[in-house]
């Protein structure tokens, strides 16, 4: 598939498949997030792969009782290891870096028939407890990923005019 189709096709899903995740398939979704550029190549983050099904309802728990990250059979946590990394532009590096890699695992997966969801609503300190991800690491991102068992919700989105300006910012 081509990239701009991938962009448009992938869309969030909430209900997976109790089918798992082949692992080719799911090393060419890291693949996509380990050759994600990063400010300077860092390469600040590490992804902890989440299969079990006890831990997979921890992490559910932790992100506010949301079922699709209990029930996709694989849950992806990405996290920053230098969270006080700062770029010159006065912005953290580690919320773009890992997002970059994360949404290269997104387009990745819909391209291989897989779905995802980014989570950014849990508890932080409770998913490195779950986890055992040290303190001074941030996690960016839980990622469901699996088959899905229902299309996701309709992209809506505001037009492009709305979202563009040239020269100059304006309203």
């Amino acid at each position: 598939m081509e990239v701009s189709e991938v962009i448009i096709k992938r869309v969030s899903i909430r209900d997976y498949k109790a089918t798992d995740v082949p692992e080719d398939k799911l090393m060419r979704v890291l693949e996509a997030a380990r050759m994600a550029p990063t400010g300077a190549n860092k390469q600040e983050m590490k992804f902890v792969v989440v299969k079990d099904k006890e831990t997979r309802r921890k992490l559910s728990e932790a992100s506010g009782g949301q079922q699709h990250v209990a029930q996709a059979p694989v849950v992806i946590a990405a996290v920053a290891t230098n969270p006080a990394q700062m770029m010159i532009c006065e912005v953290p590096a580690y919320p773009v870096d890992v997002s970059i890699a994360v949404d290269h695992m997104t387009l990745a997966a819909a391209d291989l028939g897989l779905g995802t969801c980014w989570i950014g609503a849990f508890r932080q300190q409770t998913v490195k407890d779950i986890l055992g991800i040290p303190k001074r690491c941030m996690v960016v991102a839980l990622l469901p990923l699996g088959y899905p068992a229902a299309g996701g919700r309709p992209k809506t989105r505001k037009p492009i005019e709305q979202m563009v300006c040239y020269e100059k910012y304006t309203e």
